[in-house]
Order: C-alpha cells, then structure tokens, then sequence
C-alpha cells in the first residue's frame, strides 16, 4: 500500500499469552528436519524424500506438513500441493502448519514422498522468518504413521541460486529465482529414483521448538490451482525465435506462474517477467532460466501478477510451447452486479479482479509490498461480503486474528502483520480497523460473535491508549507513521475524530455483545464529548474545517462526519455543496466520500461523482483499478495499478444502489431499500448467511418493478422508491395490494409497514416477491 522511508524497527521478543489460543495443542511426534546453514544463508531450496512401505491404508491419512517458508508436495510423482505453508506467523513467535488428506495419493505397498522447500531467511512486511530452514512432516496411518526424522534423505537443490540485480524491494521476503537446467535433478521426485548419494537430514527436535515455537493449523484454504493454460495470443508468437522479446497475453490481471517448453542449447539464459515487474515503481520478482541441451520444460515457483508474461528468449531457440499457471485463494464469485448503465458494469468487475488479484495469504497489495495494511483490509473486506463465497470469511477471521495476536506488549496495534521488518502503528488505519466499517462490519454481516468476544479485550485496550483533550476532542495521535490518505488538503483533526468517534461506537457494541456493560459509560462518555465539540469547533455553518485547516476544505472530512454519523440532518445540503465542489481524496477514502451521498439519500449525486472520479480507471484497458487517479507518476504512493482500496464501489453497487443490507447480525433480520439514482434497469446478487438475495429492479416510463428473490424464511423489510410522486398503486405477485394508498388486504401476502417521502415499505418472510408501483 504505501511508499515511505524506512524507519528504525524494533521487536519485543516476549510470548503473548494470546497467543496460546491460537497455537495448537495437540502432540506431534515428528521431528523438524533439515541441513544445516548459517544464519546468513538465504534463498535455499531443499529436496527431501522418504520411500515407505504401507501395509494397510486407510480411508482418511491425516497429513501435517510445515515449514519456512513454501513447499511443493510430490506423493508417488503426483504434485499434490502447488505452494504450501503460509507466510510465518500467527503471532510474533509461531508458525503455521498445513494440513491435508493424502489417502488419495497413496497405495498399498511402496510409496515415495517428495518435498521441495523454499527457505527465504529474511524479514519483509508479509513474513518474519524464523532463522532456519527446515521441514516437518507426519501422517497418520492408523497403526502406522510417515514422520519426518533423520531417516529422509535430503539435498540442497543444486539448480536453485541468486540472480544478478535487479533484485525485489526491501519490503518483499521472496528472492528472484535462478534456476540452471544443467544442475537439475532429474527426475528427484521418481519413485525409482536413487537417492543413495544424499545426505540423511539432520533432526532438530519435535514441537514445539524454536525458532517455529508452537504450531497453529493454517486457517484458510489451499490455493485453487486452475492448471496449465495458454496464453490468449499464444499462436502469434513465432516458434524460432530472433532475440525480440515475446510478449504473452493473459487474459486479465492474475496470479501466475510461467512455464515453457523450449529446444536449445545449454547455457542460454531466459529471463521471465511481467509487465508490472515495477509495479508501484519498484522491482518485485522474477525468474531467470539457464538452459541445458535439448528438449527441456520449466516452470517457475514463484508466482507473479500482471496482464503480461515477458518472456526474453535468445535467438535460435526454438519454442515448443508456453503456457501460464493460475494460482488464487481459494474462493469463488457469487456477487454480481449490472445496470442499464455499462459504466457500473466495468466498474464493478474490474473491483472483483482487482481483490482476486489482492487476496493470497493475507489480504494484501500484492505489487510492491503484498502486505496487509489495514485500512485496504476494511474495504476489502466489505467488498467479500458482497462478491464471494463462504471460503473468504476464513480469511477475513485471519486478518482480524492476525491483527490482534501481533498486539504490542504496551496495547499498540500495528499493520501490515504479518511482518517481521515493520512494527509501525499507523492510527488511523487501527482506528478503521477496530471500528465501525471493520471488525464490527464483518461480525454485522457474518453474526460471528465469537471473534468479538476474541478480539475485544485487546480492541478496548487500544482505544483506551488514545485521550481526549480539554477542547473534548481527540488529542492527535502521530503513532509511527502520521498516514490518513494520500493527496492534499489533508483536515487531520476531521478524520481523526471521526474515526475514533466511529471506533468508540463499535466498542460500545462490542462490550454489550460481550457482557462488559461496565465499560460503556466510559465510552459514552468519549462519544458524547466528540459529537459535542466537533460540531461546535467544526461547522462553521457551510462545512466542517478545523480551526487549523488553513487550505481548501476536506471533501474526506466532511464525508466522514456524515457516515460517523455526527453530522445530523440539518448539515447534509451544505455537505453536499461541499462534496460537489471538493475532490482531494485519493481512492482509499473516496470510498467513504460516496457512501455518504449515499447515506444522505442523494443516489444520483453519489453515482455521478463515482463516474467523474473513476471515469480513467474505467476506460482504461487494465483490468484492475489503481492506487491513485493515475499511474505512476500520476499516482499516489509508487502509482500502482492494482490496489484494492480502489474496489470501493462494489460494496456500495450492492449496498446501496441495489439496497441490500442486514438489519440485524448474521443477516437475522434483512433490508433491501434500493436507491437507482438514475439508473433504469439493475440486477444484484448478494451471498449472505442466509443464502443469496437477488434483486432485480426495472424503471419503465409508467411503472417501476421490483422483484426480490430471498432464500430461506428470513425477515426483511423492502423498501419500494418512490420514483414519481404520481405513483400509488402497488401490486405484489399480480395481486392488488395498494389502490390510491388505500390498504388492500392480502392473505400471506406481505405487511405493510410505513410510508415516509422516498419509499413505501413492507416486511415479507422469504420467497420471492414482485412489486409494482404505478
């Protein structure tokens, strides 16, 4: 997410007593394995392999693997898993382990395992390396068990070293990859390979053990693997090639790893790259392949992310074919979104490639860092809600579990965690993190009360490190890094308040649903005072501006004070001359900047501003959306092209333009209250607890219909636009139910509520339900 100087980083090596929720518990009997290195030693790559016979195998064979940092699992020569093991740790000291079925892979008789490690052996924002590379393996065969001991035989890959510069940035633990065919080990993962001339492994010790410490199984899925698959152009690429650089095509931007199949001779050197190689202006990976003699195929380990494969291939090599890997979490498209206006169509999609692109083992900037800050998480977050399947909420519980066990000894929260070469608290970013439109967001949406009743002790020790001043506002807290967006204009006391306003919100919410009634009054206390003096200090009659604010007035603090809710009813018409007139957010808040038109009931406002706003990324042909209103230089923070925080839109299409919201935790209580703006025509789909909401919406000249589609008996309101003051005749599935305003009655048809200046609304149970106002 961001570009900065490096700043002194320190670490308190101390074991949080949170942390023993997270690591397991239970006994292993394997040993962590490996070959010696010294502590400078980085970038290895290490084969094991164990050859056993099974006498009897059962229908389930429990397998546990870990490691620092990645593996590749063959069993009997089948790849069984593409990149294992999640970026270290849980906490500050552990390491997560995977874990998997292998009773598929495995046969009666000789059977041969097969492990290739990655070892990185440094820090970056996404990784704290524990110092050593090894490898731990158990399974459980009944009588039986396969565990890693001294007994493997093991080889420090001879094919894998360092490339030349340019290397990958400060911030990313991952090395390029070098990989010379001539050093190859052929066939190492054959079940009739001969491994006699290996080394045995060296035991280091079974769990827990330092530096891996206790092992907490990996939360959230393996990766999908979509399998080989050739490049969109790949038939207007010449099979002889003449030095020039070859360009191939993937369909969008994706996670991938390359793969060719040349003839050559040996020692020529393939450099393989994408075009965002610098994306967000600084160098992330690449490989480099040396060739052999021969017919030989490759594929590179380290994935990569782009709309382009670069592929530079020495002259007289002739091509046999070059293909691309897919790898992504593990979660599937259920939203969707589409209007009569095409506009919001590329808008939203390009929003759901670019959090594709954006989650993998944590939800992260996956160009120039991938890092999970957290003010990119909450907005993330709100657009998984609103796109994907169940498997995203396991990694929205990681992000929030992650947050929370990387808790400083002093109550600082601190993001991107993972990390082990950052420890800085960014205030604003914790405050939306623990606040409304993060942790209380997603226990809104899931009714996951669990992880409140986890998270609040060290939420409610956080907020309570912040002061109010004798004004009764927020005394401004710098933390490490002074960051509330990028751009100009930037009203500090207007953000900061309303963030922790919002914050203070969530916790009162927190401690009920947690029985700790006893620390509300506290809060209140806090909130009543902010609400109090930032109107008073704030409003000067036409917009909110600090008495420091000295520059034009702040489009992102004015958006705030409305979604905190702190600006009442009486403020919104100078709001939204404010917000006509005022454009110095970057992407990241003008997510909160739309939400408030919205909010303010003024939909066609909302839509027009994210039009004007999103208008270049849209008509642009990247298929991601960017970090800034530009790229590059045009950009904030490096200008990258691919940044999640600017995927905003998604959740409010759904939101609000299609009205779909929970009315209670864990969609409990439904609410579908469309507000179209302009818009004639729009269908949403929207996954909830409860399975998915479809809402179809059809203005016509005479007439608007509405048809809501809900899964199971769940209690919603529904609320019908008022479109044209004219309109007072309602029918629903064909039956009269309103003539004139007139109460029709209708048996199990649905209620009728109330009637205010914008809809008419009713409450129904589940089914599905066609409203006609005319």
């Amino acid at each position: 997410m961001k570009n900065f100087l490096r700043i002194p980083f320190y670490y308190f090596l101390v074991i949080y007593s949170i942390s023993c929720c997270v690591a397991q518990t239970e006994q292993w009997d394997a040993l962590w394995i490996g070959i010696p290195h010294t502590q400078k030693d980085t970038n290895i790559w290490t084969a094991f392999r164990k050859d056993i016979d099974i006498k009897y195998l059962p229908k389930v064979v429990r397998t546990k693997i870990a490691t620092d940092s990645k593996y590749w699992l063959w069993v009997n020569e089948k790849l069984v898993v593409f990149e294992g093991q999640l970026k270290r740790g849980p906490n500050p000291q552990d390491t997560y382990y995977d874990e998997l079925d292998l009773a598929p892979y495995l046969s009666v008789g000789q059977n041969t395992i097969a492990v290739l490690t990655w070892y990185w052996g440094r820090d970056g924002y996404d990784h704290k390396s524990s110092g050593k590379s090894a490898l731990l393996f158990e399974a459980d065969l009944g009588d039986n068990r396969i565990l890693s001991d001294s007994t493997w035989s093991v080889i420090r890959h001879p094919a894998y070293g360092n490339t030349a510069p340019p290397l990958p940035n400060y911030r990313l633990p991952e090395f390029n990859i070098l990989f010379d065919a001539r050093k190859d080990v052929f066939r190492w993962q054959a079940t009739d390979f001969n491994d006699r001339s290996w080394a045995k492994a060296i035991a280091y010790g079974k769990p827990p053990i330092g530096p891996w410490h206790h092992l907490a199984v990996r939360p959230i899925p393996f990766w999908k693997d979509e399998g080989l698959h050739r490049y969109v152009n790949l038939k207007a690429i010449p099979k002889q090639r003449t030095g020039e650089l070859i360009i191939a095509k993937l369909p969008k931007n994706i996670t991938i790893t390359p793969y060719l199949k040349i003839e050559a001779t040996e020692g020529q050197k393939i450099d393989i790259r994408t075009d965002n190689y610098k994306g967000g202006s600084e160098f992330n990976v690449r490989t480099e392949y040396i060739t052999k003699a021969g017919i030989q195929e490759f594929e590179t380990y380290g994935y990569m992310n782009g709309h382009e494969v670069h592929y530079r291939i020495p002259k007289g090599i002739k091509i046999i074919d070059l293909q691309y890997r897919e790898t992504r979490f593990d979660t599937e498209k259920i939203g969707l979104f589409k209007a009569d206006d095409e506009f919001y169509n590329r808008l939203w999609e390009k929003s759901y490639t670019t959090l594709n692109v954006n989650l993998r083992d944590a939800i992260q900037d996956p160009d120039r860092e991938r890092a999970q800050w957290w003010g990119d998480a909450v907005i993330l977050m709100g657009e998984m809600l609103y796109a994907c399947d169940s498997n995203s909420k396991k990694m929205m519980q990681k992000a929030i579990r992650n947050l929370i066990d990387w808790q400083k000894p002093n109550g600082v929260l601190y993001s991107p965690v993972p990390a082990g070469s950052w420890n800085g608290e960014l205030p604003a970013q914790m405050l939306a993190a623990v606040g409304k439109y993060g942790i209380w967001n997603y226990y809104l949406y899931t009714g996951d009360n669990k992880i409140i009743h986890y998270v609040y002790p060290a939420i409610r020790r956080y907020l309570l490190l912040w002061r109010l001043g004798k004004n009764g506002l927020v005394i401004h807290r710098e933390g490490d890094w002074d960051w509330m967006d990028w751009g100009e204009d930037i009203d500090a006391p207007l953000i900061e308040n309303a963030w922790y306003y919002m914050a203070l919100e969530a916790a009162i919410n927190m401690a009920e649903l947690t029985g700790h009634q006893s620390d509300i009054p506290e809060y209140r206390k806090r909130l009543n005072l902010i609400n109090e003096n930032y109107n008073e200090k704030f409003w000067n009659g036409k917009a909110y501006r600090s008495p420091s604010n000295k520059g034009a007035t702040d489009d992102r603090g004015n958006g705030l004070a409305v979604v905190a809710g702190i600006a009442d009813v009486s403020k919104y018409g100078a709001i939204k001359k404010v917000l006509q007139n005022e454009y110095h957010a970057s992407p990241y808040m003008e997510k909160y900047i739309l939400e408030s038109l919205f909010i303010m009931h003024d939909a066609s406002a909302a839509l027009e501003r994210m039009k004007l706003r999103y208008a270049k990324m849209v008509d642009s042909p990247l298929t991601t959306l960017w970090e800034g209103w530009g790229i590059g230089a045009e950009g904030y923070g490096g200008g990258s092209y691919n940044h999640g925080w600017s995927g905003g839109p998604l959740t409010l299409m759904a939101q609000y333009v299609a009205g779909i919201q929970p009315q209670k935790p864990g969609y409990e209580m439904l609410k579908i209250v469309p507000q179209p703006g302009d818009l004639k025509n729009i269908k949403c789909v929207a996954p909830t607890t409860k399975g998915n909401v479809v809402v179809e919406l059809i203005r016509k000249e005479q007439r608007l219909i509405l048809d809501v589609t809900i899964s199971n008996t769940v209690n919603t309101l529904i609320g019908i636009p008022k479109i044209d003051p004219k309109f007072s005749n309602i029918i629903v599935n064909k039956k009269s139910y309103f003539k004139g305003r007139n109460d029709v009655s209708m048996q199990n048809g649905p209620t009728f509520v109330k009637e205010d200046a914008d809809y008419f609304y009713f409450h129904v149970v589940g089914g599905k339900w066609v409203f006609e106002l005319f």
